[in-house]
């Protein structure tokens, strides 16, 4: 059992690379618009958008740099299969331009582009990430109608090309090993997530730091298990630090990337190095999330009526019996910025059933 994750360091405005409807899932986080940390790369892109920010033309800045991310939209609306989902993590913008605050709506701008191209918008995420900086309020502090509301989420916007996806018979098999548990239902599919926190950064050149806005890896796995089953094609067209082809090796996808900046490429490379003892963490960590909830249910007088087939466990419904995890056994650097991960079911022995 093996997945391919494939790496371009190109830009992603013409994923040339990918025929249509090859794409089961993208998971994303392209740069924020009007964010000061990206007004460098986007004024590579766009020399109007670098003529925009210096003539203090806000509305024409913002609007420029979503033309690009629209260029990148477009693309997505060819290489994703029919019924794949897209999710995007983004937030909005504040400013100050002149003497005055502003507020530049990014999810908005982004929800418009992808209903003009025909995708199905679904509910949001919202994941909040709460800030404890004693700066963190704008404005006249204490005094009254001077002062502005502080960010402190970002949305997950989820989108649906077309109907519901066909799964064959073959998919069918493997999509009910690739379900999730009860539990994991009720907490991933509700619209406020409070409990990511943002992605620590441990990269090793300043440059990256200062320009990496890495979401958790856990936001990763989350959508990707959410939307895609075992052996789908994840897309992440601005991959970063690499955290959506890592999530995708863990969670037994293939992937491919597109990173225009190539002084990630160490960084993103390096990242598969610990796979195979990560890839057993990931498989742990849920199974013993699944015991804690199966113990603490059954305190409260609550039944289990089903069993689990691969670990014996009780489950909720008869819809996860079929669950199995898989850890990565092996990697291989297949060529170029290309691996190949090599999986095996897991096991767990929790000695509690």
């Amino acid at each position: 059992m093996e997945t391919r994750h494939q790496v371009y360091l190109t830009d992603s405005s013409n994923l040339r690379e990918i025929r249509a409807d090859h794409v089961d899932l993208v998971v994303t986080s392209p740069p924020y618009p009007m964010i000061e940390m990206w007004d460098e790369l986007f004024s590579k892109i766009d020399l109007r958008i670098e003529k925009a920010l210096r003539d203090r033309n806000d509305t024409s800045a913002f609007n420029l740099m979503h033309e690009f991310l629209n260029k990148v939209w477009s693309e997505l609306s060819r290489v994703v299969k029919p019924g794949g989902f897209v999710c995007i993590n983004v937030g909005d913008a504040t400013r100050k331009i002149d003497e005055n605050f502003k507020l530049y709506s990014n999810h908005a701008k982004i929800i418009e582009c992808f209903r003009e191209l025909g995708f199905d918008v679904l509910p949001p995420i919202i994941w909040r990430k709460q800030s404890n900086k004693p700066t963190k309020f704008m404005g006249s502090g204490m005094l009254p109608a001077g002062a502005y509301v502080t960010l402190e989420h970002e949305y997950v916007l989820i989108f649906r090309k077309g109907a519901k996806r066909f799964f064959s018979e073959e998919e069918k098999h493997m999509r009910r090993q690739s379900a999730i548990f009860w539990e994991e239902r009720n907490e991933w599919f509700s619209d406020i997530w409070f409990d990511l926190k943002g992605a620590s950064q441990s990269l090793t050149l300043k440059a990256n730091r200062e320009r990496s806005a890495a979401y958790p890896l856990e936001l990763a796995l989350r959508l990707i298990n959410m939307y895609s089953i075992m052996d789908d094609i994840i897309l992440d067209p601005f991959l970063g630090t690499g955290t959506t082809s890592i999530a995708a090796a863990l969670l037994r996808r293939n992937s491919i990337g597109y990173e225009v900046d190539k002084s990630f490429e160490a960084t993103i490379l390096s990242r598969f190095e610990n796979l195979i003892s990560d890839s057993k963490l990931v498989c742990e960590n849920r199974l013993s999330s699944h015991l804690q909830f199966v113990e603490s249910r059954m305190k409260n007088g609550q039944g289990m009526k089903y069993i689990s087939k691969f670990y014996g466990c009780p489950v909720v419904s008869s819809q996860e019996t079929d669950i199995q995890l898989f850890s990565i056994s092996s990697i291989n650097h297949a060529s170029e910025n290309s691996f190949v991960t090599f999986h095996r079911p897991f096991q767990y022995n929790s000695g509690q059933f």
